[in-house]
C-alpha cells in the first residue's frame, strides 16, 4: 500500500536518538551477558530485577507513580530497528513512570509523552523525556537510566502531556489537558541495593515471559482478555510475535444510527502489555462493497483498553477485514522483547 511505503521509508530514514548515551561501552556488574541466538520473538531473560516506590501523586486527570530499579540495558526502535543503550557508570537507577486514570485503573499509554525533572537542594540534576517502554515484569511505562548526585531526598517533578488519542466511552472529553506533579524521593543506594535480582540461567533464552510484577500501589498495564471484549470477536492473529485481535462492536453509546466499530487490540503473548504507538491500515468490505479503507486511529475506551479503530458507516454484521501494519510499537524495549514486534505483517478475518 502507499501509505505502508511512505511510512515505512520515513521511519527507516530517521535518526535514532540514544537517551544518555554518554560512554556506552561500559556494562553494569549485574547485567549478565545477553543470550547468543537470540529468537526473533519474545522470550525469557537472562535476569529480572525488582522496583522500589519512588512516589505517587495526581496530576490533573491522571495518577502518576513513580518507581526505580537498578540502571539496565535497553532498547529503542525506530521503524524496524531496536538499537541498544548501554549503562553507563554514572547511572544510579532505572527511573519509571507509569500512568493511569484513577476511577478505572487503567494504565495509559499517552503518545504524547512526559518529562521528568528531578532537583535536589533547588539544583537541577535532571531533566529529560523517559522513553516510552515495554518490560515484562513491569508492563508498559515510561523509563530511563537516571545519574544522581548521591543519598539524599530528591523532587521529582513531572508533566504528563495531553492525550491526542482517541478516547471513547467514559473517557471521553477527559486527558486532553496536561497534569503537572511533583514527588519527594529519598534515595539511598543501600535501599535500592536490596532490591531482587534473579537471574535466571536454566531457562534463558527460551520462549516465553517472566510474570508481570504485582505493586499494591501501581495497577498492571494489562489489555482486557479476548474473551472479555465488547462486540463481535472476528478473529485473532499472531505476526512478529505480536497478538492482533479484532472485535467488531455495534452496541455502543459513542456510535450513532447506521455506525459500527471495528477495533483492533494488539498485545503481546503471555503477559497481555499493550503494544502501543504503532501504525495500522485497515480495509472493511460489506455486502461485496469496500466501506473503509483507511489507517485505524489510536484509541482508549474502558472495556476495549488501549486499541487501534475506526467508525464505520455500516450496520452490517458479518464484515469481512484486513489489517495492515504500517509500523510496528515505536515502544523502547527490556530484555526479552527486544528481538520481538518489529516487522510489518497484514492479516485477514472474514466475517459469516
Amino acid at each position: 500500500m502507499n501509505r505502508r511505503e511512505f511510512l515505512a521509508s520515513a521511519a527507516f530514514a530517521g535518526t535514532t536518538v540514544l537517551a544518555g548515551c554518554g560512554s556506552l561501552s561500559s556494562q553494569s556488574t549485574r547485567a549478565p551477558p545477553l543470550v547468543e541466538n537470540r529468537p526473533d520473538a519474545t522470550y525469557r531473560p537472562t535476569h529480572a530485577e525488582g522496583m522500589g516506590m519512588a512516589g505517587m501523586a495526581q496530576a490533573g486527570e491522571y495518577m502518576v507513580g513513580l518507581s526505580y530499579s537498578f540502571p539496565h540495558r535497553f532498547w529503542t526502535v525506530t521503524g524496524t530497528t531496536a538499537e541498544k543503550v548501554d549503562i553507563r557508570s554514572e547511572d544510579s537507577v532505572h527511573l519509571m513512570a507509569t500512568i493511569w486514570d484513577p476511577e478505572t485503573e487503567m494504565v495509559l499509554p499517552v503518545s504524547a509523552g512526559l518529562s521528568i525533572t528531578i532537583e535536589r537542594d533547588g539544583e537541577t540534576v535532571a531533566d529529560k523525556s523517559p522513553w516510552p517502554m515495554i518490560s515484562q515484569n513491569m508492563g508498559f511505562h515510561y523509563g530511563d537510566n537516571y545519574a544522581l548526585d548521591g543519598d539524599g531526598v530528591y523532587q521529582l517533578s513531572v508533566r504528563v502531556n495531553g492525550m491526542g488519542e482517541r478516547r471513547l466511552g467514559g473517557f471521553d472529553g477527559r486527558f486532553g489537558e496536561a497534569g503537572e506533579a511533583t514527588v519527594e524521593f529519598d534515595f539511598a543506594q543501600s535501599t535500592r541495593d536490596q532490591l531482587s535480582f534473579e537471574e535466571f540461567p536454566d531457562s534463558q533464552g527460551e520462549r516465553g515471559a517472566v510474570d508481570l510484577m504485582n505493586m499494591d500501589m501501581v495497577p498492571t498495564s494489562q489489555v482486557p482478555e479476548v474473551s472479555a471484549l465488547p462486540g463481535t470477536v472476528l478473529g485473532t492473529d499472531k505476526g512478529s510475535d505480536g497478538v492482533y485481535a479484532v472485535t467488531w462492536v455495534q452496541d455502543a453509546a459513542f456510535l450513532s444510527d447506521g455506525e459500527s466499530y471495528l477495533a483492533v487490540s494488539a498485545r503481546t503473548p503471555y503477559n497481555r502489555v499493550p503494544l502501543p504507538m504503532m501504525s495500522l491500515d485497515g480495509t472493511v468490505e460489506a455486502d461485496g462493497e469496500t466501506v473503509f479503507e483507511d489507517a485505524l486511529t489510536a484509541a482508549v475506551h474502558p472495556e476495549i483498553g488501549y486499541h487501534y479503530g475506526a467508525i464505520i458507516e455500516t450496520t452490517a454484521q458479518d464484515p469481512s477485514v484486513g489489517v495492515d501494519v504500517v509500523a510496528p510499537p515505536q515502544v523502547s524495549r527490556h530484555e526479552g522483547y527486544e528481538t520481538a514486534f518489529l516487522t510489518t505483517p497484514s492479516f485477514s478475518f472474514s466475517g459469516g
